[in-house]
This record gives C-alpha cells, structure tokens and sequence, in this order.
C-alpha cells in the first residue's frame, strides 16, 4: 500500500461517500472493531445518521464490520473497521478516471472548429455555425473561424501531467 496524505485520504473520502463521511472516516481510520454506538458518540452524530454514514463507507468496500449480540438488550450490535488499504487504490482509480475525462476533453477541444464574430458576441462549433449560415445570431456580422484557445489546451495539458506524475 502507498502512503497517501491527510489531505488526499479527505479527498478520496468525500468523493466516495460524501463530505459528512470524513469525520467519522478519521475517527475510525486507526481503530479497531468500534461499535457503531461508540463512534456515533465520539463524532457528535445520530446514530441513524452515523449507519448511513458507514453503509456508504461499506458499499465502497472501506470498511468491514462484524455482528454481535448484546447479552443484556437481546439486540445485534455492529463493530466496524476501517480498511485504510483500500484508500490507496481509490485515490489511484479517481485519479485514472481524472486523466480519462481530460483527455476526452483535450481531444475534443483540438478537434474542434470554432467560428466567433467581430464583437464576440456568441462562439459556435462549425455545425452551429452553418445552422445560422455562418451569420452571428447576435449582432448579424460575418462569422469567422477561430483558432482554438491555446491556452485552455495546454492548460489541460498540464493538468493531465501532474494527474499522471501523481502530483494531485
């Protein structure tokens, strides 16, 4: 398992399961076997709110609980665990889809064919362009072909670098 940091373990946590969940993921990340009663008490929560919170940990398989019956009450009573090394290739996995999505987004934004008027008042890819016969449906000047945004392409373009180098 790799390290990660605090601050990428929040991140993974609230992508996966919700912003509410990364109090109780803290709490739990370096315990063993709490019931669900005990952590409700330790991050201030209901206890209906505090089950939600962990069955939306537990269908993104980052913890494990185990059933047992209270002698006294007759009730079955959850102990939970935290798999911290699970974190890790969540962290990998969003990180992946990330470099997916930009790349789909690089590609089409190089691909693409703008056409933008003298007063900017509208820019539209080429099929909308010839929708409105290449006439801005603004302000009715000529349309012209316009280079794509350098800037946002490369801009994407580093992104995808940190992503890959695993900067963020």
């Amino acid at each position: 398992m790799s390290r990660i940091s605090k601050k990428q373990f929040d991140l993974v946590i609230s992508k996966i399961a919700g912003e509410d969940v990364v109090p109780l993921a803290n709490f739990l990340k370096t315990r063993k076997d709490i019931s669900e009663f005990e952590i409700a008490e330790k991050i201030g929560a209901e206890i209906n709110s505090t089950r939600n919170m962990l069955y939306r940990l537990d269908q993104a398989n980052l913890v494990t609980s185990n059933r047992k019956k209270d002698e006294k009450k007759g009730w079955y009573i959850y102990y939970w665990s935290f798999r911290t090394e699970m974190v890790a290739d969540l962290a990998r996995q969003i990180r992946e889809n990330k470099i997916k999505k930009l790349k789909e987004k690089l590609d089409k934004e190089v691909k693409r064919v703008m056409f933008l008027c003298e007063n900017e008042c509208v820019a539209l890819d080429f099929d909308q362009a010839l929708d409105f016969k290449f006439m801005c449906p603004e302000c009715g000047l000529i349309m012209n072909h316009k280079e794509n945004g350098k800037e946002y392409v490369e801009a994407i373009r580093c992104k995808i670098k940190d992503l890959e180098k695993g900067m963020i």
